[in-house]
């Protein structure tokens, strides 16, 4: 009986979901104004490019010393997303532009005008004749030290000098406003409202801080790590500066709600009690958390349920 062989099996390979993957496409109106061929400088640097460089392979260590973890997650993130929108794009390259116009349209008016509800508080509660001049000269010293973060984002270029130079100012208003309760609720009484536009005044450096920290965040790593990439040096702007318009608007609005009516309150505190030195204590404490009695060592029981009751009774 004669043998037939039959055919060999031929296996069908299916290609993989990785490799038929399509690139996602550009949009017709960000493709129109892309340009035609990307710069020497940046082409060297992509991987794939190259010899000895495929698309499986693992980027050079220039791109991965330039690209770091908050630019690959961005990249990666916008290079896999199907459809790409002009929204995308937008979003992505505008954090700059956005987080710069929220400092000078959010944080810069927030800061001022607690500033300004800040010295309407310390003018009914008569300053002048309670705390004095040394309570107005610790105003002033807060109110420069909150003005260093936002006018050296908004003035300078943000580098390891320039966010240094915040975190110092920062740290030192803290300190100040730490003084400052202190010297002034034995004084003259501070209201909850004024205790909450501290607070307010309080953050608004940290805001500014941790704003520029961000939009900065290499010089922001060099600055704690020590890398050899902090730049040090305070210069103007000079890669998109404000327009004269902006700054003559922003540096009046300064001067006119921060510096002169904390001016306006110098003056009347001198005029009362011509004198910097500290005010005496008032005889009852001003402001009722302060009038709220200790609770005696070892008191435990009932003598815990009396004193509790006693500083509702003082709220």
């Amino acid at each position: 009986m004669p043998l037939t062989l039959k055919p060999p099996l031929t296996a069908r390979v299916t290609p993989s979901r990785r490799l038929s993957r399509k690139p996602p496409r550009l949009p017709a109106q960000l493709s129109a104004r892309l340009p035609a061929r990307l710069p020497e400088g940046l082409t060297a640097r992509l991987p794939g490019r190259g010899p000895g460089r495929g698309p499986g392979r693992r980027p050079p260590r220039t791109l991965r010393a330039a690209l770091r973890a908050p630019d690959r997650s961005a990249l990666a993130d916008l290079l896999t997303r199907r459809p790409v929108t002009v929204r995308d794009v937008r979003r992505s390259l505008g954090v700059e532009t956005a987080t710069r116009r929220w400092l000078i349209a959010g944080v810069l008016p927030l800061w001022l005008g607690a500033g300004l509800a800040d010295w309407y508080a310390h003018r009914r509660t008569h300053i002048e004749d309670t705390a004095g001049a040394r309570e107005s000269l610790i105003h002033a010293v807060m109110m420069a030290e909150a003005g260093v973060p936002v006018t050296l984002g908004l003035f300078c270029e943000v580098n390891a000098g320039v966010l240094a130079g915040c975190a110092a100012a920062y740290g030192a208003h803290t300190a100040t406003a730490y003084w400052d309760v202190t010297y002034a609720e034995q004084r003259r009484r501070v209201t909850p409202a004024e205790q909450h536009v501290h607070s307010l005044l309080e953050i608004v450096p940290l805001m500014a801080t941790g704003f520029l920290a961000v939009l900065h965040w290499d010089q922001a790593r060099a600055l704690v790590t020590g890398g050899r990439s902090a730049d040090w040096a305070i210069r103007a702007k000079r890669r998109d500066p404000l327009s004269p318009r902006t700054r003559v608007a922003l540096v009046g609005a300064m001067l006119l709600l921060g510096a002169l009516p904390y001016a306006e309150e110098m003056r009347r505190c001198l005029r009362a009690r011509p004198t910097l030195r500290a005010q005496p204590e008032a005889p009852t404490p001003p402001t009722r958390t302060l009038a709220i009695p200790a609770d005696p060592a070892g008191s435990t029981g009932s003598t815990g349920s009396a004193g509790s009751s006693g500083s509702s009774a003082a709220f």
